[in-house]
């Protein structure tokens, strides 16, 4: 029964998050929240741990596809970032969290999501699993660089005290992830624990973002409601994210890559690691974080949907899979 709810839960994120964003509403509306904060750091982790035990690194080294590679690296690395940065100087030249949740979000490419969606638009499976271990990685290296260059004079942020919870959040759990998974191999067999055992971790993670989302907006509540229409003013710079992103993603797979490898490209680039990011926005910042966390939160809704649309989409975009 538990682990059917929680696939309940994973299945239906799109419904899933709208109720913790209301439920947070609701609670910071009618009691001090402030008792929730010493959870974010737990509950952050335990968001970032059961997506470390299911990564295979292996995939890092096998089949190289060079040109889907330096394709990726370069939007994920460099173009979205600076387009993340851009729209939140565009679209919160006064609000320099919001404009960091932005660039938190567009700094951390792929997440677990990517592979699925790969599968689902009959791209290269394999492939994927790469893009998104090396995205893992590489964003979470990026982070505090990006976010001293690009909003150190907006928010205070410092660039040791950063890499310091960089790797708390995600490293240590990365190390005791990747343990967890040898020790479960050993024990259970590759065959149990890649049919049986791994399905169930992305549902852990799941009850986290909805802890985390529950928290952040329980922290902001009272702003929120003292002014609603807030809301709606960050959905202009995440729908136009997302349309820069799968347009960009689109027209380069389609000039440059087989069709399989352009499916990757595609939500190797537009998929966003919001469940980092929003790790990362309530850690880094502290309390201050739910701010930038209510950008982040709203993405959520957009970018499951986003990807729905697109799956449906993507024969007309790079032509049927081959038989």
């Amino acid at each position: 029964m538990f682990w059917t709810v929680l696939g309940i839960l994973q299945k239906r994120l799109v419904w899933a998050i709208p109720v913790a964003m209301v439920l947070g509403l609701i609670s910071g509306a009618v009691m001090d929240p402030r008792p929730l904060k010493p959870l974010i750091l737990p509950v952050t982790i335990l968001m970032i741990y059961p997506i470390m035990v299911t990564l295979d690194v292996r995939n890092l080294v096998a089949d190289c596809r060079f040109r889907l590679l330096g394709l990726v690296q370069l939007a994920n690395l460099l173009l979205i970032p600076l387009l993340g940065w851009g729209l939140g100087r565009l679209f919160f030249p006064g609000d320099p969290l919001r404009a960091f949740g932005l660039l938190l979000m567009a700094t951390l490419p792929t997440s677990g999501m990517t592979i699925s969606w790969t599968r689902f638009a009959g791209g290269q499976v394999a492939a994927a699993v790469k893009m998104t271990v090396l995205g893992l990685l590489l964003g979470s290296l990026l982070v505090p660089f990006y976010a001293v260059l690009f909003m150190g004079q907006a928010v205070d942020l410092d660039l040791l005290a950063t890499l310091k919870k960089i790797l708390l959040v995600v490293f240590v759990p990365l190390i005791a992830g990747l343990g967890t998974q040898i020790v479960l191999r050993r024990v259970y067999g590759d065959e149990v624990f890649n049919k049986r055992i791994k399905p169930r971790f992305p549902s852990l993670s799941t009850v986290a973002v909805l802890a985390i989302i529950y928290i952040a907006m329980a922290l902001r509540a009272q702003t929120i409601l003292s002014n609603p229409g807030q809301l709606l003013e960050i959905l202009p710079p995440l729908v136009l994210f997302y349309l820069v992103a799968y347009g960009v993603g689109t027209l380069a797979g389609r000039a440059l890559l087989p069709r399989g490898e352009a499916v990757v490209l595609v939500f190797s680039t537009a998929m966003r690691n919001l469940s980092l990011a929003l790790a990362l926005a309530m850690t880094v910042l502290g309390p201050e974080g739910a701010e930038a966390a209510l950008v982040i939160a709203v993405a959520y809704v957009l970018q499951v949907q986003s990807a729905a649309w697109f799956v449906g989409r993507a024969d007309r975009f790079f032509g049927p899979p081959p038989a």
